[in-house]
C-alpha cells in the first residue's frame, strides 16, 4: 500500500524533467504490484496540518509532500518506509523504517 501523495509523486516522475523510459517502466511495474493506494481523506488532511504546525513551531520544516506523506501515515496508523530519515525523523508520532541503510 502507498499513499495517494506518493503515488502522485511517482506518476509525476514519469513525465517530469528527469523522466526517462527506464523510470516509466520501473514505476509501471511497481504500480502493478500494489494492492492499494491509500486515499487522501479528511483525517490525512487534519494530521498533515498538525505535522506542519508542529514542525513550523520548532523551526524545522520539511518539504510539502513529505509533510503530507507523514500526516497521511500518522492518520492511517501506518509505518512509513523511507530512506529519507533526515526529514521524517523530525515528525513527532510518526512510525518509520529505513529499509535502505
Amino acid at each position: 500500500m502507498i499513499s495517494a501523495i506518493t503515488y502522485a509523486e511517482m506518476r509525476y516522475g514519469q513525465i517530469g524533467k528527469k523522466a526517462s523510459p527506464k523510470h516509466k517502466t520501473l514505476v509501471d511495474e511497481f504500480v502493478k504490484r500494489l494492492d492499494e493506494v491509500l486515499p487522501w481523506g479528511l483525517a490525512a488532511v487534519d494530521a498533515t496540518v498538525e505535522v506542519k504546525r508542529s514542525l513550523t513551531g520548532q523551526g524545522s520544516i520539511i518539504g510539502q509532500n513529505d509533510t503530507a506523506i507523514a500526516g497521511h501515515a500518522i492518520a492511517a496508523g501506518c509505518t512509513l518506509v523511507t530512506n529519507n530519515v533526515r526529514e521524517f525523523s523530525r515528525v513527532a508520532g510518526l512510525s518509520y523504517e529505513d529499509w535502505v541503510h
